[in-house]
């Protein structure tokens, strides 16, 4: 039996150490903060119950997938629930486009708009769903060591056949004119990834999760699904140590010997490391042992930065639904401040999800459970001056939308940003989600899941592949207990 120890909690963590657990290891689970989930963290206060980062459950299956390693099924941790509509998109007070449920409404909804788009749509999602079978099931669990894992003509084939190396912009462009349905097309990329153009045509596999698939909610919120993942942790025999701040790491001859947290030595075999990925090595290893350098993080493409605001407001907001993106200015224009000029939006795009529309548990009666997210450039200064200055921004096109003045309704207010991810996660310039998925930054062009220094340190987490999101977390960490399992049969 091996000495496993964990840094993190979040879900990739959590799904790593219950697989190694299983095995008949030892696992414990080391978490900086004081309740487990990581970014999925939840917080209760005033009566409000607020999923502080995940609010899409997209992906059912992956979900399901890792649920059945375990003999175990999304039903027997929480309801999940189809959203109808899925979303809304906000282009101006009394213009949206709700996303239905049904496939066929969602046609019928995209020719209205634009003539012929439900042909285009019914094709462009006939092919994002080929890109999902084949993305989703072999090649995204494939851990990303080098090219040779792609040289099976199978998987040659299906590489090229996804579009692994062409640009989702031009994808999109190449079945819809309408500005309003790329927009509704392209939002998971703003929010989660890179700019459309930097950003390979796979990623239209999103598009098939979203509109084919659809959108749920786990009833209780996100916390419901860490839960989940904690008690299959925890009945497979992991340990977990809250209020632990890793400080360093001991070698000896190549590997980690010793974890020192707060102040104790800790011997281990080995360490999966679901943290942030440039703070293990920089903090935690003697410098020769790190893989990568500054300069080598600063040229990366980070997915944005976000500026939230959790509100609990006593009365109900009829005209939201659970989810609302508000695109009532230009989406290339904020695209290029996160990404290209990082500075602060000059008219930013925004997300508000209301989840007290579907989960009455999550408000007191007769209230709004409010969650105000604007993705912003990595490593901006959030002074709560500036950070209140886009609250009235992003409260006044809200008001307007919804026909009234909330703000006297809010009877509690919490802001969270790039310091705040700095501080919680130890968050590489106070990143949210990880590395964008450019072109650049895809499968192998990510950093190593496996040290190349540390015979026995691994990565998993959204800073190595497969990327951002929960369902790719989840995922990551089952990459990263494989090839763990594998590291301990060749050196025997």
């Amino acid at each position: 039996m091996s000495t496993i120890s964990v840094i993190g909690s979040g879900f990739s963590g959590l799904s790593a150490s219950a697989l190694l657990a299983s095995k008949g290891n030892s696992v414990t689970v080391y978490e900086k903060n004081d309740t487990i989930g990581g970014r999925a963290r939840t917080m209760l206060e005033n009566g409000f119950l607020f999923d502080m980062g995940p609010s899409w459950y997209w992906m059912p299956d992956v979900f399901e997938r890792y649920y059945n390693l375990f003999d175990h099924t999304a039903s027997d941790f929480y309801e999940l629930k189809k959203l109808d509509p899925g979303f809304r998109v906000i282009f101006g007070v009394g213009d949206h486009i709700d996303v239905p449920e049904d496939f066929d409404q969602l046609c019928s909804l995209f020719e209205s708009i634009e003539k012929g788009s439900a042909v285009s749509l019914k094709k462009f999602i006939k092919q994002a769903e080929y890109k999902y079978k084949v993305g989703m099931s072999d090649m995204v669990y494939l851990p990303g060591h080098s090219i040779k894992e792609f040289m099976s003509f199978a998987l040659l084939k299906d590489a090229i056949n996804i579009q692994l190396f062409s640009s989702f912009k031009n994808h999109v462009r190449s079945y819809f004119k309408n500005p309003r349905l790329i927009a509704l097309i392209e939002f998971p990329v703003l929010f989660l990834g890179a700019m459309p153009k930097d950003t390979p045509a796979l990623y239209s596999l999103m598009n098939y999760a979203g509109l084919k698939q659809g959108t749920f909610y786990p009833m209780g919120g996100f916390g419901k699904v860490v839960d989940a993942f904690k008690k299959i942790a925890i009945d497979s025999g992991v340990m977990f140590k809250t209020s632990e701040n890793i400080e360093q790491f001991d070698l000896q001859n190549g590997s980690i010997s010793h974890i020192r947290s707060n102040g104790i030595r800790i011997e281990t075999d080995a360490v999966i490391a679901s943290a942030d990925y440039h703070h293990i090595e920089k903090e935690l290893l003697p410098k020769e042992y790190r893989t990568y350098d500054d300069r080598y993080w600063d040229k990366k493409t980070f997915a944005p930065s976000s500026l939230i605001y959790y509100l609990g407001v006593n009365k109900k907001v009829d005209k939201l639904i659970h989810h609302n993106l508000f695109f009532d200015e230009n989406i290339e224009e904020h695209a290029e401040e996160i990404y290209k000029s990082k500075k602060w939006p000059t008219k930013p795009l925004f997300y508000v999800c209301c989840p007290s529309k579907t989960d009455p548990d999550v408000a007191p009666d007769g209230s709004e459970n409010l969650f105000l997210l604007m993705p912003i450039s990595i490593g901006l200064s959030d002074d709560e001056e500036t950070r209140e200055r886009y609250f009235n921004i992003m409260m006044d096109r809200l008001c307007k939308y919804v026909g009234e003045d909330i703000r006297p309704n809010i009877v509690y207010k919490k802001s969270y940003s790039v310091s705040n991810f700095v501080s919680d996660y130890n968050a590489y310039k106070g990143n949210a989600y990880g590395l964008a998925n450019t072109l650049r930054q895809t499968a192998i062009l990510k950093p190593k899941m496996k040290s190349k220094k540390v015979q026995n340190l691994f990565f998993a987490g959204q800073l190595t592949v497969p990327g951002p999101g929960v369902p790719p977390s989840i995922i990551s960490g089952q990459i990263a207990a494989t090839e763990l399992m594998k590291h301990f049969k060749s050196k025997r």
